[in-house]
């Protein structure tokens, strides 16, 4: 196992277009949950699970800063208990602007925390309001000049283009904003309207004034144009970074590796099994008081689905799929395997060959759902 994810599913306010599991903060049971973060742990251990060769711990959501700092710092203390933090190669958290005060950041700071993945998507303070933010434009300025007064130099900002009513303008705006803050990672996402948001029902009513396709890829152009000018290289399709500052928690999942899922609604890949938990908080918490494992779902990946994940996980990153790799994972060639799908999307301008990898042409960076859909049985 190379990484631990934990889901912290609360939330002061719930962002429009958010699908993930999440509930409000007020009235739950916030401090039974963290302990039961323990439980969960503990149980793992028990059945023989090891936390002592992590490279990455991700504390993501819901929103982690939305717990208070005694909170936060039960948690980390709880994580302390399980892994050797100081290990650790990387040690992230997400974070929202408007929540992530200074005393917070000294808690992160001195429980191990040492990168920030903070949500601003917009540095328009209209836009910020029409997809649920509850930051303004001011916040994302603030907190990165305490984090740095704190001692954080990893950090990374989260941007979403394509949302409702957005302009070239407002988007060009948002990157110069941005860039201008001078961090070593950047990520940017098209918006996906998901079922069971806000933005899906308004969507459904013909209230979603969406750009559109074309506007879209404008957009995608744009981004990928001004990291590229300042540095900031891309290194997945969606994530630019300085070299040295890529998101190994997240080239984990790219990788196709092993990570341990904890909390309520989490997913984790161990033992060639992908996993997910219960969702609902009260019946995970249930499950961990009773020391059992909160699991909801199990999935034993075949072969043939492992070397699909390896193929569209790996596409996403700038570098590809290695083709020594593949066939030493596999016990068999890249070439045997998808040759034909492969030299057909090299017809097509999608994929090129590159010494020993296969990886995305600048069109296919475009396309690329429709590049991994050909590897999907």
């Amino acid at each position: 196992m190379r990484g631990m994810y934990i889901h912290i599913p609360f939330c002061h306010q719930i962002c429009h277009y958010c699908d993930f599991n999440k509930v409000f903060f007020k009235n739950q049971p916030v401090d039974a949950y963290i302990e039961s973060i323990g439980q969960e742990l503990a149980v793992m251990r028990q059945e023989g699970t090891s936390f002592e060769r992590l490279e990455t711990v991700f504390l993501g959501g819901g929103t982690p800063t939305s717990l208070s700092e005694q909170q936060l710092d039960r948690l980390l203390a709880i994580i302390h208990d399980y892994v050797d933090v100081s290990s650790l190669t990387e040690f992230s958290t997400e974070a929202n602007p408007d929540e992530l005060t200074y005393g917070k950041l000294k808690v992160l700071k001195n429980g191990g925390v040492d990168r920030l993945s903070i949500g601003v998507q917009s540095f328009d303070t209209e836009l910020l309001k029409k997809i649920g933010r509850t930051h303004n434009a001011d916040d994302p300025v603030r907190v990165i000049t305490d984090a740095r007064k704190v001692g954080f130099e990893n950090m990374s900002i989260d941007l979403i283009y394509g949302l409702p009513g957005q302009t070239i303008a407002q988007w060009q705006d948002t990157l110069n904003q941005a860039l201008a803050l001078d961090l070593p990672h950047y990520s940017g996402y098209s918006l996906i309207v998901e079922p069971k948001t806000v933005f899906y029902n308004l969507m459904n009513k013909g209230r979603l004034p969406l750009p559109g396709e074309d506007i879209e890829a404008e957009m995608f152009a744009m981004l990928m144009e001004h990291m590229d000018q300042h540095g900031r290289k891309r290194y997945e399709i969606s994530n630019f970074a300085v070299p040295g500052y890529e998101s190994i928690h997240n080239l984990i999942y790219w990788e196709n590796a092993t990570y341990a899922g904890i909390g309520a609604g989490a997913h984790g890949y161990l033992n060639g099994e992908r996993y997910s938990n219960i969702g609902p908080i009260a019946k995970y918490m249930e499950k961990t008081t009773a020391g059992e494992r909160p699991i909801q779902q199990r999935h034993l990946v075949t072969e043939t689905e492992a070397m699909e994940e390896e193929m569209f996980l790996g596409l996403r990153t700038a570098k590809g799929v290695s083709f020594s790799s593949f066939e030493k994972k596999f016990g068999q060639s890249l070439e045997t395997v998808y040759g034909e799908t492969i030299e057909q999307l090299v017809q097509d301008g999608l994929v090129e060959r590159s010494d020993d990898r296969v990886k995305l042409t600048r069109i296919g960076v475009f396309r690329g759902n429709e590049v991994f859909q050909q590897f999907l049985a």
